[in-house]
């Protein structure tokens, strides 16, 4: 019988606990130590949490009551740490954590208790200062859950001297039909392949096409739309570069890092922030690079896509809610801040006002001189919206599959049409027709 008081006892301790961790304080006043200072907790990764530190610095200098304590744990463990701990009513999680645009709308669609709405914060008061498309990514049913940071306006890094070689002039690439000549062209002077793609793992230029017209994995209603005509031509097009043996195909991430640097590709489709990568990984080729914008599918198309970004949100079970909106309401529409981190760590600013800035305007030695911030912040105001939905994985893993049975020999319109078909047994929605 003791043994079971004492077990008794010992369960209503752990309830109280989980109790008091699973409550909310987003909405009163923040929890401050003895010496009336607040400590607000951070998850994000890489590069992200050196901007984050830099910014506090700042931010102490009129705000010295708080404090900031980034914890680096990796990408895909963020997601790990944050899906258990919403799962356990918000137990464990941080004031403050970083969240890709593809997955905020799944966050808040299956955890809608689980954030601090920001537009009850005041958010929506910044809404003019952000590009549409990330306005939509940030908001859930017209209200903010996540704060813009950082986008990914895609564009065509390529070789000078490889061009030079080739006697291809990057200006004159306007459509991938045109893309596709050149790349004929800088294979048979030079033997380099035009582009990188890990053909059978990954999706990356599909998606960009993809965004490019307007479209995506799903439509705004949420629906499967890989049967869409638009994907099919996206499809088609990766094809042809194939089908010419214009496309290396490179294992994963590294791959594509390697091939950037050894020079057996001509271009890498990719976002702003492969920027740093280049300039990291290729030390050697300061100044033979150049960026020109993603070929139109059509004459006259929109070649501006996005590819990355992500933004910050805050847990409701944040007891430091209030101080923690504060800071990050700083860091996301303060402009010399975003400029810092775009600067120091290659994170390609939403915030409109960055791009006043004379960073936008001055030439980049790495890149022989040519203002490409400028050519990306142009490109922002042009990206159509993606819709990411909580099934943006399934959707993702069936796109790759049917790009892998394309490049397989099958026709691009069964394959994406075999795709949405498993994803639609895969997720219960309907295939947009």
């Amino acid at each position: 019988m003791k043994r079971m008081k004492k077990l008794v006892v010992l369960m209503g301790i752990i309830a109280t606990l989980i109790i008091a961790g699973c409550s909310s304080n987003s909405s009163g006043g923040d929890g401050k130590d003895k010496d009336g200072k607040v400590t607000l907790t951070a998850w994000a990764w890489n590069v992200n949490v050196g901007a984050l530190n830099e910014a506090i610095k700042t931010y102490e200098k009129e705000n010295p009551d708080v404090k900031l304590k980034v914890e680096d744990i990796g990408r895909l463990d963020v997601y790990d740490k944050l899906s258990t701990g919403l799962a356990a009513g918000g137990v464990g999680l941080p004031d403050i954590v970083l969240v890709e645009d593809d997955r905020i709308h799944g966050y808040v669609e299956a955890f809608p208790d689980g954030f601090v709405n920001l537009s009850e914060k005041g958010f929506k008061d910044h809404e003019d200062k952000f590009p549409s498309f990330k306005n939509d990514l940030a908001q859930v049913d017209g209200d903010y859950y996540a704060m813009p940071f950082d986008a990914g306006p895609s564009g065509m890094f390529y070789r000078r001297s490889i061009f030079e070689e080739a006697g291809v002039k990057a200006e004159d690439i306007e459509t991938w039909d045109d893309f596709l000549e050149a790349g004929k062209t800088i294979k048979d002077k030079t033997g380099v392949a035009a582009m990188p793609l890990d053909m059978f793992k990954d999706d990356p230029t599909f998606r960009m096409m993809l965004n490019q017209q307007g479209a995506f994995y799903f439509d705004e209603k949420g629906n499967i739309d890989l049967t869409n005509p638009k994907a099919v031509k996206a499809m088609e097009i990766q094809k042809e570069f194939a089908d010419a043996d214009l496309i290396k195909n490179v294992d994963g991430w590294n791959g594509t890092v390697s091939a950037t640097a050894d020079g057996s590709v001509a271009t890498i489709p990719f976002g702003a922030w492969y920027y740093g990568t280049i300039v990291d990984q290729a030390k050697d080729t300061s100044g033979d690079w150049g960026v020109f914008p993603l070929p139109a599918i059509e004459e006259g198309g929109n070649r501006a896509a996005n590819l990355g970004g992500g933004g910050w949100m805050i847990p409701a079970s944040s007891k430091n809610a209030d101080a923690a909106y504060k800071f990050m309401e700083f860091f996301s529409t303060d402009t010399d801040t975003q400029i810092m981190a775009m600067e120091d760590y290659g994170l390609f600013p939403s915030l409109n006002t960055a791009y006043d800035s004379e960073v936008f305007t001055e030439g980049v030695e790495f890149f022989g001189g040519q203002e490409i911030w400028s050519l990306f912040a142009d490109e922002m105001k042009d990206i159509p919206t993606a819709y990411y939905t909580k099934d943006y994985s399934l959707a993702l893993d069936e796109a790759i599959k049917a790009q892998a049975d394309m490049f397989n020999g099958a026709k691009a319109d069964k394959a994406l049409e075999d795709a949405a078909k498993r994803l639609k047994d895969r997720t219960k929605r309907d295939i947009n027709n």
